[in-house]
């Protein structure tokens, strides 16, 4: 089995759920805390091409952040990109990258999914 790298937050269930499935079953795994250490706009362009979504399809709409910026009325991927980058808790979380495939774990379907491909 690959090594697998998670974009975690420690305070999203969601996240901690996707965590605990990896660490009951034994993989190897490496912890990416994206909101302590900053993805590079580099990093986040390399996910959306390992996810094969468009940077709006990353945001996480709900934030505060969001709205402050007005991301809805934003189309353009570098802006999008760059905003991630400066406020990272627009990522969408949490993020599962195996081998040159990744997955929003949201719902957790989506990493089990991909799990049977590499076990």
């Amino acid at each position: 089995m690959e090594d697998i790298t998670i974009w975690h937050n420690p305070r999203c269930s969601k996240s901690r759920n996707a965590l605990n499935l990896i660490e009951e079953k034994k993989i190897n795994k490496k912890v990416f805390k994206y909101l302590e250490e900053n993805p590079s706009k580099e990093q986040i362009t390399n996910v959306l091409k390992l996810l094969k979504i468009s940077a709006k399809e990353l945001l996480r709409t709900g934030e505060k952040v969001y709205k402050e910026l007005d991301l809805k009325n934003v189309d353009n991927e570098d802006e999008l990109i760059t905003a991630m980058y400066e406020n990272p808790k627009l990522i969408e979380r949490p993020i599962i990258i195996i081998a040159n495939e990744a997955v929003i774990a949201r719902p957790i379907e989506n990493m089990e999914l991909l799990l049977k491909k590499y076990m």
